[in-house]
């Protein structure tokens, strides 16, 4: 049942936003009560981040109204929008690393001593009064970066708190954490809920969003298709609306091969990964399980060539190696996929077809200058067969949605010849028709003989696409499940105990 307008905490009636040469909402109308946790869902460009930016005041909509607690609000600004009471916790958390707790908790508000003195003590003690119901764990002297990413999630859930905000609109806030903590994070959205507070999820995560909100509004193309008692339906009738389609992925198919293509042998590097053993053979899909802090990327990194290890040693198809640089990795056909597409997989402002060719260009140039001719024929080939959409190499990559920029990353090293790919959560911040088509991606490389690993915090990814899994623990490789060993209570008891559940 749609909420009143007169009795929500926020409703917007017939919101509309375009840009040049595409209208990205259109009369987008929906209500959410004190107290409840509303999903707002779509694929990536169905208008979910435009209206965050109109609430939080970012952008301001064309056309439409707001309302909070039945009253016509004028959010022209951010500063507007905290004053009213709204407040928006971004994907990637707005804070500055070298200052501490309470320093980030009272950014642009510090209080003062005389009108002229920061009041350092009192600013640490209402943090620390915020912040006890939530984690009394966190110090709030502590620098920002020393602090996890669930727990700086909760500092900005506090900070909003601080600033008396009446809706909370929450930005993929379980895109970097672990089952384990996103419990800890449904924890604290229960409190906010009993506070009266109205919470906007956005999130990929369906099987999260059945579980912390209660109903849901569900854009396409930048309108409003459905609006559901998320109780009453399932996860593929959710799936059905936001795609305007079926998504159907088949079960997964074993490709693995005898050959081993690729040895881990005691690899260690100081305390983040110590003496983690195992074989890779070609057309396996290895998957990498473990909380934050498990040495999953670490060890991805050790394997890549990007960083050096102390120990051990990296065995590819019968050759011990010692990869001095993250080259050397590469053309022996090593390619890893990274966490943060953004800060290390790709160059914003150049265009699908330079992203692609970046390890390829020794074998683009004559006489010191690049093919493009060349260069632009083979990207557009692996393109096509990645489905980048839109089909477009000359568009510069930072414009592609985070689906088609993980493909464009996958042409990189497709054309480079890699036969041993590493995905650092592949499919982070990708929406539910683009995950499936990574998923169908990752099955063809093993059929076709490459050999895949994939580190990911959800565990229903893993169990769905791998062969086997391997899970970290404290930097340490805890066990190794096959297929027919696998289940979320065993990987959780690995990745808790270092014992496998019963």
């Amino acid at each position: 049942m749609t909420a009143d307008p007169l009795d929500a905490a926020l409703a917007l009636a017939d919101i509309s936003k375009g840009f040049p040469g595409v209208q990205a909402l259109e009369r987008v109308s929906f209500a959410v009560r004190p107290g409840e946790v509303h999903a707002l869902l779509g694929e990536n460009g169905a208008g979910k981040s435009t209206l965050l930016k109109i609430l939080s005041g970012i952008y301001r909509a064309d056309s439409g109204v707001i309302t909070l607690g039945g009253r016509v609000a004028d959010l022209r600004s951010p500063k507007q929008a905290r004053l009213a009471g709204i407040s928006l916790i971004h994907q990637e958390l707005q804070q500055v690393p070298e200052l501490d707790v309470a320093q980030n908790m009272f950014l642009g508000s510090a209080l003062t001593r005389f009108g002229i003195f920061k009041d350092h003590a009192r600013m640490r003690r209402m943090a620390r009064d915020f912040l006890a119901p939530l984690d009394p764990s966190i110090d709030v002297r502590a620098k920002i970066k020393t602090l996890r990413v669930a727990q700086r999630q909760i500092v900005e859930i506090a900070k909003a708190l601080l600033a008396d905000a009446r809706v909370i609109a929450m930005d993929e806030p379980t895109s970097s954490l672990t089952p384990v903590e996103f419990d800890k994070l449904a924890g604290v959205i229960e409190s906010l809920k009993a506070k009266g507070v109205a919470v906007i999820y956005v999130s990929h995560k369906l099987d999260e969003v059945f579980r912390v909100a209660s109903r849901a509004t569900i854009l396409r193309d930048g309108k409003k298709v459905a609006e559901v008692t998320l109780a009453e339906t399932t996860e593929d009738a959710v799936v059905s609306l936001m795609v305007g389609r079926s998504l159907d992925i088949p079960p997964h198919q074993s490709h693995v091969r005898e050959e081993t293509v690729l040895a881990v042998e005691n690899l260690g590097r100081g305390r983040q990964v110590r003496g983690v053993s195992f074989e890779l053979r070609r057309g396996e899909v290895m998957g990498v399980a473990g909380l934050v802090g498990s040495g999953r990327t670490e060890l991805a990194r050790l394997i890549a060539g990007i960083d050096r290890p102390t120990t051990g040693a990296v065995v590819l198809r019968g050759v011990k190696t010692s990869h001095a640089n993250a080259r050397q990795a590469i053309a022996a056909g090593i390619a890893l996929l990274p966490e943060d597409r953004k800060k290390e997989g790709i160059i914003p402002l150049r265009s699908v077809a330079s992203n692609a060719a970046l390890p390829s260009l020794g074998r683009l140039t004559r006489g010191g200058l690049i093919r493009q001719g060349e260069r632009d024929r083979r990207v557009d080939a692996i393109a096509r067969t990645v489905n980048l959409r839109p089909h477009d190499i000359s568009r510069p990559i930072r414009l592609f949605s985070g689906g088609n920029q993980q493909k464009a990353i996958l042409c990189r090293w497709l054309m480079a010849g890699s036969d041993i790919l590493v995905f650092d959560e592949p499919t982070r911040g990708i929406d539910v028709g683009a995950k499936g088509e990574i998923y169908r991606l990752i099955e063809a490389l093993a059929e076709e003989g490459r050999s895949i690993i994939v580190i990911s915090s959800e565990l229903p990814e893993i169990l769905r696409l791998c062969d086997t899994v391997i899970v970290m623990r404290g930097g340490e490789m805890a066990g190794r499940l096959a297929r027919s060993e696998f289940s979320e209570e065993a990987v959780m008891g690995l990745a808790i105990t270092g014992k496998q559940a019963a």
